[in-house]
């Protein structure tokens, strides 16, 4: 079976062809980081018109690249939510035509889910990894979400949020603490550079939600210290006091997304975590969580860095099984700009929320 995957519920337009076995035919993505860097974030109208221009474009270059003609593909998997209103709207219309004049049946897909089901995929030119074992834990963090999830089985009704984010996400903490330091748009890879050489205890920030036994994150209070310290001391240079605030600003970001995934862990009793979402791209995320999860004898499980941020891969294969039961949202399809997936409550029952 050959899924045509199509993603644009933020600032990338994307499309992938995966087959039953989760190997990547292609996979395309066209980024809007030129578009919104000027404002210092995505801008919800710019994002919807450029999907509008590039999705037809990136649809036709994923079949070419994949060698697969557009009428050859049993079908086709879309973002359906979380995301921006308009951006959604994009990618699930097109994808309703598509599968109209196509005759072929459509599933919409939760972002989240394609997230936590990214480490499954196959990439032609990398090595074949053992994919994670169910039950695992995992974390996914990102610049719209961050968040705790058990996943069960790969069906999304086997999946619930153990906690999340009360206010920013850890990827938007990254983009407003660069603009507080004029670091430019994205933050994350600018900071993570920096970090490199800096030293993470000269400067003293606050620990976001130290409570350990929390499942729950924030990083507003943060975000504010690094204001704090900006209106004291001024605006950092190109010199060792910058290295150092992004070197303390990300060791505690880093360090409090660790230590609630390993509690997390702990507390649900199983020995896989899988971390995604754009921010697992982080050198220092990756670097800690391998350590804390070896101590511990816990197995973790990394995405391809191509297949960390968002992408049409991890939609097409989450669409994948439900496509194989037969299933097809063509005539009922919605977007919604908030995720399905529960979350597991103190006694353990599951009720829909806002992510």
């Amino acid at each position: 079976m050959l899924v045509l995957g199509i993603e644009t519920s933020c600032d990338e337009t994307a499309a992938a062809i995966v087959d039953e076995s989760a190997r990547v035919r292609s996979d395309v993505v066209e980024s809007q980081v030129a578009v919104h860097a000027p404002y210092g974030g995505v801008v919800p109208e710019l994002a919807a018109r450029d999907h509008l221009r590039h999705v037809q474009p990136v649809i036709r270059e994923a079949c070419a690249r994949a060698g697969t003609p557009l009428s050859t593909v049993d079908g086709i998997a879309v973002t359906c939510r979380p995301g921006l209103s308009g951006a959604l709207l994009v990618g699930v219309q097109v994808a309703r035509g598509l599968a109209f004049a196509l005759d072929k049946p459509l599933v919409g897909v939760d972002h989240l889910v394609g997230h936590l089901l990214s480490a499954f995929l196959r990439y032609p030119d990398m090595l074949a990894a053992e994919p994670p074992a169910f039950p695992f834990v995992a974390l996914l963090a990102s610049g719209g979400h961050t968040a705790l999830y058990r996943a069960d089985g790969p069906d999304p009704s086997q999946m619930r949020e153990l906690g999340a984010t009360r206010d920013d996400a850890a990827g938007e903490a990254f983009d407003k603490v660069a603009k507080q330091l004029g670091l430019g748009y994205p933050g994350g890879p600018v900071i993570d550079r920096l970090a490199r050489e800096g030293d993470p205890d000269r400067i003293e920030l606050g620990w976001p939600m130290a409570s350990r036994r929390s499942l729950e994150f924030s990083f507003s209070g943060l975000k504010t210290n690094v204001a704090r310290y900006v209106e004291r001391h001024g605006r950092p240079g190109d010199d060792q006091n910058l290295r150092d605030l992004c070197a303390a600003f990300q060791r505690r970001v880093v360090d409090t997304l660790v230590k609630k995934t390993m509690t997390a862990a702990e507390q649900n009793d199983v020995h896989t975590i899988v971390i995604g979402g754009g921010v697992a791209a982080n050198r220092e995320l990756r670097e800690r969580a391998g350590a804390a999860a070896a101590k511990r004898g816990l197995r973790l499980v990394v995405p391809p860095l191509r297949a960390c941020t968002d992408n049409a891969a991890m939609i097409a294969y989450a669409g994948l099984a439900r496509l194989a039961r037969g299933e097809n949202d063509a005539r009922s399809l919605e977007t919604s700009p908030n995720t399905a997936l529960p979350r597991v409550t103190r006694k353990g029952r599951g009720r829909r929320v806002a992510c």
